[in-house]
């Protein structure tokens, strides 16, 4: 798995500027979210969560 990086840009919806992980951004400010094909790297499967049930 990569590192993860901050990352900051503006919001589309009301101009605040924002900080997100990886290209994923939401507005706290007015609520916008970015489309999750717009972050930098693939997302994490359910198999890549330590803690998912049934994984003994």
């Amino acid at each position: 798995m990569s590192a993860s990086e901050i990352t900051r840009t503006e919001c589309r919806q009301c101009g605040t500027e924002i900080y997100g992980v990886n290209g994923r951004y939401s507005c706290a400010v007015c609520g916008w979210v970015n489309p999750w094909y717009e972050g930098h790297g693939e997302l994490p499967t359910a198999e890549d969560d330590p803690d998912r049930k049934g994984t003994d």
